[in-house]
């Protein structure tokens, strides 16, 4: 076989559909649109419109605000960790943070910083510095005898 051989299996492409092009293409004229009106005319959509009976946008009551001062913290898993650490990606010997996190390739970014959750397993001795960690989290990297520091959000 040639590249010039190659071709698709039959039926796997469709002819476009060539719209206004006279009356014997049975899609001349109005194009398949149908008479006049503003859905005839071109670059119209009339998203979230309901006929003029109230829209459910309008219908539905506003309900809480964004918190423009929230802060966003990363999500980190013991799992992930420990992954990170057979993988021989994380050093569980040097302390651990959000920037060695980042340079192992567990988080993308770190916003205004990690948070640790107890998913997964943890065997490795671990010393974690981070913004923020639960109670189970906590408890499982001291069980697996290292230590977590927990950084203040003051200390920006």
């Amino acid at each position: 076989m040639k590249l010039n051989e190659i071709k698709d299996n039959e039926g796997a492409t469709k002819n476009r559909k060539r719209l206004g092009r006279g009356i014997g293409s049975g899609s001349g004229k109005t194009a398949g649109r149908g008479v006049k009106g503003q859905k005839a005319r071109s670059g119209v959509s009339i998203n979230g419109f309901e006929g003029g009976q109230m829209p459910i946008y309008r219908r539905l009551p506003k309900r809480g605000f964004n918190n423009i001062f929230a802060s966003e913290f990363v999500v980190v898993s013991l799992g992930r960790i420990q992954a990170a650490v057979d993988a021989k990606k994380l050093d569980a010997s040097k302390t651990v943070d959000a920037a060695a996190l980042k340079a192992a390739g567990v988080i993308r970014r770190v916003k205004d910083g990690v948070r640790v959750l107890a998913d997964g397993e943890l065997k490795a001795k671990v010393s974690l510095e981070v913004a923020g960690a639960s109670k189970p989290a906590i408890e499982k990297i001291e069980k697996a005898g290292g230590s977590i520091k927990l950084l203040s959000a003051a200390a920006e």
